[in-house]
Order: structure tokens, then sequence, then C-alpha cells
């Protein structure tokens, strides 16, 4: 436990000393395209993916790369772990998250965060949090983003199933954008809420595109929520 608390120590100070720099590099990189931008910030995710292995003997192996189309899709994936809102800017095409407003006000990270063209939504509106979603949401799709979304909207640990929201869905059937569903088992190594990181191996399957074309949010949603459960079922084991 001694030296899962030093190397888990290790990797919070590789994220404290270097998350300054990357938001200084967001600063400097205002003047350039958002695409661009996002590229450049990301670089923190990516540097932070290798900390991580080099720290807390974290890795991770994928299943169903195959299935990613050449076009802009919505992701949306298991939230069991912070580990996978950095490990997905290392898997996928350049991509914004939806994610909840108050973020936004973290000291230092909330500005970086908010540099990354962030589709950030009050939860408490409703309706109006759905229409928000559908047009910044067509937005960064046609500026070339990929979009990824939590559907049970917060982390839940290994073996826990949240209620999926609409939204993701929503977004898909009312921009006629493909769907990508993934399933992982971060938790079981970075748990949610915990400082002690475990070495391991994460799975990540991607599962096939699913079409939103002709299809109904709810069926969709029901759809992309039995595809992930079902690969939980094996993933949590």
């Amino acid at each position: 436990m001694i030296m899962l608390l030093i190397r888990s120590f290790l990797f919070f100070l590789g994220q404290v000393v270097t998350a300054p720099i990357f938001t200084l590099i967001a600063l400097l990189s205002l003047p350039l395209n958002p695409v661009t931008r996002n590229v450049l910030i990301s670089g923190w995710a990516r540097s932070m993916i290798w900390w991580l292995r080099i720290t807390c003997n974290i890795k991770h192996e994928i299943t169903g790369l195959e299935h990613l189309p050449s076009t802009p899709c919505i992701i949306l994936a298991k939230h069991q772990s912070a580990w996978e809102t950095l490990a997905f800017q290392t898997i996928f095409p350049t991509q914004v998250y939806v994610l909840k407003r108050e973020l936004l006000w973290i000291p230092i990270f909330g500005w970086g965060l908010a540099m990354s063209s962030p589709i950030a939504i009050d939860r408490s509106a409703g309706r109006e949090a759905l229409k928000k979603l559908v047009a910044n949401g067509k937005k960064r799709l046609e500026a070339g983003f990929w979009v990824v979304i939590f559907p049970e909207g917060t982390r839940k640990g290994p073996g826990e199933h949240g209620k999926y929201h609409i939204g993701g869905a929503w977004l898909a059937t009312h921009t006629g954008t493909q769907v990508v569903p993934v399933a992982h088992n971060a938790g079981h190594y970075w748990p949610k809420n915990s400082f002690i990181k475990k070495p391991g191996v994460i799975q990540i399957h991607i599962g096939e595109v699913i079409q939103s074309v002709g299809v109904k949010a709810d069926a969709l949603n029901a759809r992309v929520e039995q595809w992930i459960e079902t690969e939980m079922t094996t993933l949590d084991q």
C-alpha cells in the first residue's frame, strides 16, 4: 500500500506541475482555429497517460478500433473514472466533451478546459439544455470535432448501472450523426474519488457504429445502454 501511495503521489505531482504549463499553452493558442487549439491542449492528456504508465503502471488495451468511421461521430461511453477523460484524447480523433458548466469554474484546470471548445450545459435547465446541446453540438460536428458524452452523467463504480440520460441520443437523432458506443473497466484501476491508483491493464471495447437516422432518441438510447451494459458484465468481472 505504501508503494501504491508513493506512485499515486508522483502521478499527482506530475499533474500539478504540468497543468499550469498547458494552461499557458492554451492561452497562447487562442488565435488559432479551435481544432488546432484543441490538439495542442490535449497534449496534456497524452502526457498524463504516459506519466500514469510510468508512475502507476496502468496501461490499456483496445478492442474494436476498426469500427471507427472516418467522419465525426458521437461517442457515448461508460463513465467509471477520470481516466477516460484523458485516455479518450489519445484514442479517438480530435474531440470535445459535453459537461456540466460548473467544471469550467475550477481554477486553472477549468480555464484550460474552457479553451478546448467543450459543450457546457446547465443540467437543471431541462429542455432548454437539450436545445443548447443540439445547437452547439451541430456546430462542433460541422467544425470537424467528435463529441464525447457520458450518458450516465456521473462516474459509476464497477458493477454500478446508472440511468442513461437522453442527451447523447437526442443530439445524434437531431443531427443525423452516427453513434459509437464505448465500454471500459477503468474504475478497477483508477477508482472514482480515490487518490490511490492500482497497476493493471484497462480494457476498452469499442462497438460497431449505430445509425441515428430514422430512429427515435429513446430507442437509440436504449440500444446504446444495452450494448454498453452487456459489455460491462464481462469487463467488470
